[in-house]
């Protein structure tokens, strides 16, 4: 009895994307308590505790319009994007507004530029 095979159907395994660049490691909050818990020998609750706060002092001056500056890490500061116009790729020639919103944007400080910097 001859057996055949049936040939191999795509599936999300066998199309992944294939990149040009390495795929970038992604810390989370959790795994950065973790690790500084253990570098400096401070219990996870204590450090979790400060992250939160510095998040949370930080999300409210920039709320507030401040500038936030990090001597050599960067600044965060908010901006304004202007109203523009896009298209949707759907309907090329129908134009859609995109209104003018508060951003974030964060600017790099020289020491973090040449680190990051091959």
């Amino acid at each position: 009895m001859a057996t055949t095979t049936k040939p191999a159907i795509n599936s999300k395994k066998n199309t992944q994307k294939v990149s040009a660049k390495a795929p970038a490691n992604t810390t989370t909050k959790k795994k950065l308590i973790n690790s500084i818990s253990q570098e400096k020998h401070i219990h996870p609750n204590d450090v979790r505790h400060v992250i939160q706060a510095f998040l949370d002092k930080m999300t409210e001056c920039l709320k507030e319009g401040d500038r936030l500056e990090f001597r050599d890490f960067g600044v965060f500061e908010v901006v304004e994007r202007k109203q523009k116009i896009g298209r949707n790729p759907k309907k090329a020639d129908e134009p859609i507004v995109i209104p003018a919103r508060n951003a974030v944007k964060f600017t790099p400080g020289k020491k973090m530029r040449k680190l990051i910097e091959k």
